[in-house]
């Protein structure tokens, strides 16, 4: 298998707003990322991606963008993120900007030249479309409720916006579109970025015919239903051509609504289009057959069907990108794992072991290190995801699907906000975050999961990721091996091995809390544990497993 730095490094994911507040105003900011710079590096990372930073009247928190080449007010200056970005790299540290060109704002000036007129030289850098039967021109869905099109009394036309109405979509059949994004994307490796992190890549090509979709419980096609569409390999390859060949770069695509078949085209080892994108298939295995808002638990026999089914099909053709966190998805350990105090931390550690072990790129979500969890919201007003607010609206008060308890059930299980909340740096007023006031509640449970407690603590989550983090440096089997699937219908059980010519590793993870009967394989009797989540392992033929213990065996 081609060697590559990137597959060898480990990305943390930064979400600014939440990260550290340099000024007090309550909103984290490019110097509170800069003053970091330490901490992650001690972490041992290698990469950080920022989610946007860029101007946005932030009506989907920075997704919505109005100057790709000037920096959000409540963030900084572009001369606070030259700094930063020289920092990261003194520190070793590469940056992967958040690129999101499926949609811009309607508040950036191609949009607002684009609604003035028909004939206007903007009109078609945007999705219009006149309407049919004096409704929407189909029956797509947004991705946050309602549907997809928005009408403009200006020329009494639809425009196509996939996300909030203030998030239009581009119009990617247009080669002018396209040069202005290469164009602006060259601009941030020009200043020194080494990479971009593609938002809902899989997007960008719509069917010409805009065709309508089955219909989901909100009574619209899903959002996804343009996803993959008939050019948008041909655009990517035009965007390698044109930008990412020109420098050494780290590029991954979020790539919602991509099958196995089509991700082998879009991180294909060939290196025509991406290094590797983001699926979610894993992220559904919790999820009602038409809506992601259930509190229903995962069958771990499913997670392992889809984990294995991307790592053996990716095998020697493409590479994965390994996640339980970013900032669209609750916190893992509470999802996933047990946040009681009794198991929080060793539950953190046990899945931490089960995804850095596979074959891919790990990403690490700003607090995942700290097994941060899910937050106790009690009321909707608590809420600042246009998400999880425009779902309540729908579910709750207009449609009537869900009851109001229910619905927030749902949500402190399932809303994005969740992740979003500050992250806690010591035991002191706000988490140590900000000063004045954070634009959104703080995690009450920070004065016991902190990363001044867990700097200090050798036994601390902080310090296993650490030590997963130097594991993969040290050996390369975890980077390059193959990986196989043992008792694939164990119900408690995730185990597997990872081979590289004559080196073989066996990862072995109880996901609950119950003890379990397991049988070590022969060959790994007498083997060397290089990481475990109990300070004692009794390595045996006939073992017990204790809950949620993880360990790895090299033999």
């Amino acid at each position: 298998m081609e060697k590559k730095w990137w597959k060898e490094s480990v990305v943390y994911q930064i979400y600014p707003r939440s990260f550290k507040d340099s000024n007090g105003d309550g909103i984290g900011d490019i110097n509170g990322i800069t003053e970091k710079m330490g901490y992650l590096q001690e972490l041992g990372v290698d990469v950080i991606w920022l989610s946007p930073v860029y101007q946005s009247p932030n009506d989907d928190n920075g997704y919505d963008i109005s100057d790709y080449q000037a920096i959000m007010e409540e963030f900084g200056t572009m001369e606070d993120f030259d700094r930063m970005l020289a920092a990261a790299h003194e520190h070793g540290l590469k940056l992967v900007m958040d690129l999101v060109v499926n949609h811009t704002s309607d508040e950036h000036p191609w949009f607002v030249e684009s609604r003035k007129s028909v004939d206007n030289p903007y009109r078609d850098y945007y999705i219009w479309r006149p309407g049919k039967d004096g409704k929407e021109p189909n029956n797509w869905g947004s991705c946050f409720s309602g549907p997809a099109w928005k009408y403009d009394p200006q020329t009494e036309m639809y425009y196509l916006h996939l996300f909030s109405e203030k998030q239009p979509d581009l119009n990617w059949d247009n080669p002018k579109v396209r040069q202005e994004v290469f164009d602006m994307m060259n601009w941030w490796l020009d200043k020194g970025v080494d990479g971009f992190r593609m938002d809902v890549i899989s997007l960008i090509s719509k069917k010409p015919d805009l065709p309508d979709g089955p219909v989901g419980i909100n009574g619209y096609a899903s959002f996804n239903e343009p996803a993959n569409g008939p050019h948008v390999h041909e655009y990517l390859q035009e965007m390698r051509e044109k930008v990412l060949n020109r420098k050494e770069t780290i590029t991954v695509g979020e790539c919602s609504g991509v099958t196995l078949e089509e991700a082998k085209k879009y991180a294909s080892s060939d290196g025509k289009e991406l290094n590797m994108v983001f699926q979610f298939e894993h992220m559904d295995v919790d999820a009602d057959a038409n809506t992601k808002w259930t509190d229903k638990k995962m069958d771990l026999r499913d997670m392992k069907e889809v984990l294995t089914r991307w790592q053996k099909g990716l095998e020697d053709i493409a590479w994965n990108s390994l996640f339980w966190e970013n900032h669209d998805q609750p916190r893992s350990i509470s999802r996933y794992g047990n946040d009681s105090p009794e198991y929080r931390e060793v539950s953190a550690k046990m899945l931490a072991t089960c995804l850095h072990m596979m074959q891919g790129t790990p990403y690490v979500y700003q607090g995942e290190e700290l097994g941060m969890t899910n937050v106790p919201f009690t009321s909707i007003d608590q809420f600042r995801d246009l998400d999880s607010i425009n779902a309540y609206r729908e579910l709750v008060e207009e449609q009537k699907v869900f009851t109001s308890e229910e619905m927030m059930r749902y949500l402190r299980y399932k809303s994005r906000d969740n992740a979003r909340t500050p992250f806690q740096w010591d035991d002191s007023e706000n988490a140590g975050f900000s000063t004045g006031t954070p634009w959104i509640m703080v995690n009450p449970n920070y004065k016991e999961i902190n990363a001044k407690d867990q700097l200090e603590r050798e036994d601390s989550v902080f310090h296993y990721y650490q030590k997963l983090i130097r594991l993969r440096k040290e050996q390369e089997v975890i980077v390059y091996g193959t990986y196989d699937l043992l008792l694939p219908d164990s119900k408690e059980i995730y185990t597997y091995t990872r081979t590289l010519g004559e080196e073989k590793l066996l990862v072995v993870c109880n996901f609950y809390e119950p003890e379990v009967s397991f049988e070590m394989p022969e060959e790994f009797i007498g083997g060397t544990c290089l990481i475990s989540n109990y300070p004692e392992v009794s390595l045996k033929a006939e073992m017990t497993l204790r809950p949620y213990e993880a360990f790895v065996i090299k033999k």
